[in-house]
C-alpha cells in the first residue's frame, strides 16, 4: 500500500489533544459500526483520558496516509512471551483498503521484534446469537493463523464494562504462533519501533 506509513506514536503525542479526541473518535465510531446490537445506546469503546494514557504507554500505533490517520492498532506486551493486539480500526474511508492487514503486520512485527513468539487477541462475542460483522472478523483472523485458545468473561479484565453490555457476550481469545525476528522482515511502510 504505497503513501501509508505505519508506526508507534511518542509518548509526547498524547498531549495533542486533536489527535487524541480522533483517535478516540476513530476507535468508537469504527467499533459502534462492528458492533451493532453488543452494547447499551450511549456506550463508548475507549475514551480520551484512556486513550491518551494507552498513547503515553507506548500502545499505540497509526497508520497514516500523509498528514491523515487512516488507521490505529493497540500493541502491548502481556507476558514475557506473548504479545496482544486490540482496538484494531480503520477509518471510513480506508476501510477495505488493506489498512487493517498493514496494522496486523505491524503489531505482530513490532513484538516479534520484542523478542515475542506468541501474538493474541480478543474477540467480543454474543452468546445467544451470531453476529454477522464478529463471524466476518473470525474468518478473517482465521485465515492469518489465529485460533481461538479459550474463552473469557468481559468481567474479568473490563469489569466497568459489562454494565454497558446490550446482550450477553464472551470474550473469545485467539493466539497465534510468531515467526522469529530474523525470519520476518520489517514492514516496508514501518517507522518509530522501540
Amino acid at each position: 500500500m504505497s503513501g501509508v506509513e505505519v508506526g508507534l506514536l511518542p509518548a509526547a503525542a498524547a498531549e495533542d489533544g486533536a489527535l487524541v479526541a480522533g483517535l478516540t473518535g476513530l476507535v468508537n465510531g469504527a467499533y459502534a459500526l462492528g458492533e451493532v446490537g453488543l452494547w447499551r445506546d450511549g456506550a463508548a469503546r475507549v475514551d480520551e483520558d484512556r486513550m491518551a494514557g494507552l498513547i503515553r504507554a507506548g500502545e499505540v500505533a497509526v497508520a497514516s496516509a500523509g498528514r491523515v490517520v487512516a488507521g490505529c492498532v493497540r500493541v502491548r506486551r502481556l507476558d514475557p512471551r506473548t504479545g496482544e493486539l486490540g482496538m484494531l480500526a480503520a477509518a471510513a474511508e480506508h476501510r477495505g483498503a488493506g489498512i487493517g492487514r498493514l496494522l496486523v503486520d505491524f503489531a505482530e512485527w513490532v513484538s516479534a521484534a520484542r523478542g515475542l513468539d506468541t501474538m493474541q487477541l480478543e474477540l467480543l462475542v454474543p452468546t445467544d446469537w451470531a453476529h454477522p460483522d464478529k463471524e466476518r472478523l473470525h474468518a478473517w483472523y482465521s485465515r492469518r493463523g489465529y485460533r481461538v485458545v479459550r474463552l473469557g468473561a468481559l468481567g474479568e479484565d473490563y469489569p466497568h464494562l459489562v454494565a454497558l453490555l446490550a446482550t450477553p457476550c464472551v470474550l473469545r481469545i485467539y493466539n497465534r504462533p510468531l515467526p522469529p525476528p530474523s525470519s520476518r522482515p520489517e514492514p516496508r511502510s514501518a517507522y518509530c519501533v522501540d
